[in-house]
């Protein structure tokens, strides 16, 4: 792709979180004026930004393999048992490390299964995780008797409801994965080859890389990221339930698409995701606040979901237009799509990244 093409393309997407962070702030503002200020008081926001931040890294690693054009519906399942095998290891060996190490190393195996069945076996990964997350879950069931487990002692608690100084461990970490997934997206030759093999698949192979290794490593890094929010959600419950996760990810999925991550692959950013999620967190805090019934409170987190996926139909059509509007009538995309580690991607939307 040339570089005016290349600039034609960013000029598109440039200002695209704009409208994501006008919403997050008319939303803030109407919430503090329907509560009459309870939601914007230092305690309340603290709240929203600790209980956003396990949804948030496990939405850092969705936004990984959406835009490698895979998904994972397991990590709802995944948490819970991250949670089950972090619990169980630190009450057997008392040890923390121990503990945090299972917890990761069961996530981090998940992942690489999901991996290998997408790509070795050609299931497609909605099936796969899908039928992963009704294993996670019934495995989870039969090892607690479908009975909460309880954590012996409070040296785990510090993940999920210590503090650094003055700010929420949960809220460091999850600023530190942000950092972490915002490096690997813009500034590692592995982030450009997600972008590709999500954007066009077979361009990607056709210019030599190694796109199921791709897959592979974006389903390990989404999985590794849920098991991350498995650890801080242990942190904050003196006792595990199997029944954890439920429907979390439709809610991260949500969010993700929200903050403009494409469901088919090759487009999405960090700054969207993050603003995804607190627009979902603000939302979920203040109907707690108004006290809206809890089935409303279902009803609204699933209209959002059908609104983040219509509204990334419309914003790809959009997209599409403005995108051939401002590149250059003469030029085509290249017919290999991609470049190779040190060149730029030949489609549009193995490009279209931004911050």
């Amino acid at each position: 792709m040339s570089t005016r093409t290349l600039g034609a393309v960013r000029a598109v997407t440039r200002y695209e979180q704009v409208p994501l962070l006008a919403a997050l702030l008319v939303i803030c503002l109407y919430l503090t004026i329907a509560t009459g200020g309870l939601f914007f008081t230092p305690d309340n926001l603290t709240n929203v930004l600790r209980a956003s931040s396990i949804e948030l890294v496990a939405a850092l690693g969705i936004t990984v393999a959406l835009v490698a054009g895979q998904v994972d519906l397991s990590i709802g399942s995944l948490l819970a048992i991250v949670g089950v095998t972090t619990v169980t290891a630190y009450n057997s060996t008392g040890s923390v490390l121990v503990a945090l190490l299972a917890g990761l190393g069961i996530g981090t195996l998940v992942g690489l299964v999901n991996g290998m069945l997408v790509t070795k076996l050609g299931i497609n990964s909605i099936i796969t995780t899908l039928g992963m997350m009704a294993v996670l879950r019934g495995i989870g069931y039969l090892t607690t008797d479908a009975r909460a487990v309880q954590t012996d002692g409070d040296a785990l608690k510090q993940i999920g409801v210590g503090y650094l100084g003055p700010i929420p461990v949960p809220v460091v970490i999850a600023v530190v994965v942000m950092v972490l997934v915002y490096l690997l997206l813009n500034h590692t030759v592995f982030g450009r080859y997600l972008y590709a093999a999500g954007g066009n698949p077979e361009a990607a192979r056709s210019a030599g890389l190694p796109v199921d290794k791709i897959y592979i490593g974006a389903f390990v890094i989404v999985a590794f990221a849920a098991a991350i929010s498995g650890l801080i959600t242990v942190g904050r419950l003196d006792s595990f339930q199997p029944t954890i996760g439920v429907g979390f990810e439709l809610n991260v999925i949500a969010a993700v698409i929200l903050g403009g991550t494409r469901l088919n692959g090759g487009e999405g950013t960090v700054s969207g995701t993050v603003l995804g999620v607190l627009i979902l967190g603000a939302l979920n805090n203040g109907l707690v606040l108004l006290d809206v019934n809890s089935f409303w409170q279902d009803v609204v987190r699933g209209t959002v979901i059908i609104l983040a996926v219509a509204i990334d139909e419309a914003r790809r059509r959009r997209r599409n237009a403005r995108f051939r509007r401002e590149a250059p009538a003469e030029e085509e995309p290249s017919p290999a799509g991609v470049a190779g580690p040190g060149g730029t991607g030949g489609s549009a939307s193995a490009t279209a990244r931004g911050v």
